[in-house]
């Protein structure tokens, strides 16, 4: 078994990164590695434990589908949210800020794994340039 851990530190409250990774709407904005969309209309999340997570990525550049079937095993909001074999916790930092540790376990080949952890790399970058440009646009 190899394991990911991806650990980012965001400008945004545990409430705003609780939203982005469980509203459909804000997590098809920033889904998937740079240059693949997911369609919001493909998003569907059950979130209570035994609730079902599914959405679908699209490539930008040829078409190629990534499909995403899961269930939530765990929800403890705001802190912590488990499917399939990953996790993702958020600590309060203060000042607005929130750690977000991403984990999942799978069998997989070292190859796999960099592209794996390179696909999620630019995944949380999406992430934080839409905590961003969100707050950037919210009315204070």
């Amino acid at each position: 078994m190899a394991e990911i851990v991806v650990t980012r530190v965001f400008d945004a409250p545990r409430e705003r990164l609780w939203r982005a990774w469980t509203e459909p709407g804000e997590l098809a904005r920033w889904w998937g590695k740079r240059g693949w969309t997911t369609p919001p209309e493909s998003v569907t999340m059950d979130v209570r434990p035994g609730g079902e997570f599914s959405l679908l990525s699209v490539s930008d550049e040829d078409g190629r589908e990534m499909r995403l079937d899961t269930t939530y095993r765990e929800i403890v909001e705001p802190e912590r949210l488990s499917f399939g074999e990953a996790s993702v916790t958020f600590t309060d930092l203060g000042d607005g800020r929130t750690e977000m540790i991403f984990r999942t376990t799978s069998e997989m080949t070292d190859e796999i794994r960099r592209r794996a952890a390179g696909g999620l790399a630019s995944a949380f970058d999406r992430l934080a340039e839409q905590l961003s440009t969100h707050d950037r646009g919210a009315t204070r």
